[in-house]
């Protein structure tokens, strides 16, 4: 239970941070003031837990790739549609690709509810994603969301894996962040100059508060997944899609559809599903 309360929480702060980014003007510039937070909390870590096992290093760069396709990507997808519309997409998506992968290759015992979880997530996501397109939504939303869930995907694989050999899951977490996050700022530079910096000290705030609560969700996402199986985690912390939603909803006033209500209700039973 305390390890379920404890992804609960992570969920919200997963859910929040995302709000924060897509409430800014320039979703790009968010996610840069994101990342130099990352470098900040990466450091820290990095000062005050151990180093990574050698062993773990493979997984810690495939871990920083597949966060950067997400990234990237999850920032196109906001300038492209709503929080409500592309969250549950980007995220919904990712359990299914991870408990898929954990039946073909992991040791980690899968459950026949948590198989009918996947399908109901992905009924959920194609209703959504069929919103999209009848309610004449910015279809080029659907493939940066698709995207982000494959980077989403690859993370929780690599970081399940990466910090159970690691030997410390914050020493791990810290590492990742710093690389992560140095090499999104240099990319954000390269693509946009010096002018991406925000002049703005509201804007700042908006980026470390961002910041803070993504560490403090994924470091605990990364704690629990030493000590249960990944895709039963990495499910649970998709319950922040129907946070993501209400959000979306009561404080960015986005349209709340019967369909879209139903498409995150289906997302999150599948989510629970995989959770037991």
């Amino acid at each position: 239970m305390s390890i379920f309360l404890a992804v609960l929480f992570a969920a919200l702060l997963h859910a929040c941070w995302n709000a924060i980014i897509k409430f800014g003007d320039d979703k790009f510039q968010g996610m840069l003031l994101l990342s130099f937070g990352h470098i900040f909390f990466g450091l820290f870590l990095i000062a005050f837990y151990p180093v990574p096992d050698p062993q773990s290093w493979l997984f810690l760069l495939g871990s920083v790739l597949c966060h950067l396709i997400y990234k990237f990507f999850l920032t196109f997808a906001y300038i492209k549609g709503d929080l409500s519309r592309v969250y549950p997409i980007a995220r919904g998506t990712a359990p299914m690709i991870v408990l898929t992968i954990s039946l073909l290759f992991l040791p980690d015992a899968v459950s026949t509810l948590q198989i009918g979880g996947i399908l109901l997530i992905g009924l959920g996501i194609l209703l959504m994603a069929r919103g999209v397109i009848s309610h004449k939504e910015e279809w080029a939303l659907i493939p940066f969301a698709l995207m982000a869930a494959v980077g989403t995907a690859g993370y929780s694989l690599f970081d399940g894996l990466g910090a159970r050999a690691a030997g410390t899951a914050l020493g791990y977490v810290g590492w990742l962040f710093f690389l992560d996050s140095s090499l999104f700022v240099i990319g954000g530079f390269a693509l946009r100059g010096r002018a991406i910096i925000p002049k703005s000290k509201l804007v700042w705030v908006q980026g470390l508060l961002a910041s803070g609560a993504s560490v403090a969700a994924y470091s605990i996402a990364v704690w629990a997944m030493t000590v249960a199986p990944i895709a039963v985690i990495t499910a649970l912390r998709e319950i922040s899609v129907l946070f993501a939603v209400i959000i979306g909803i009561f404080f960015f006033k986005e349209n709340a559809l019967l369909e879209k209500l139903i498409s995150a209700l289906m997302i999150v039973a599948g989510v629970i599903a995989i959770g037991f």
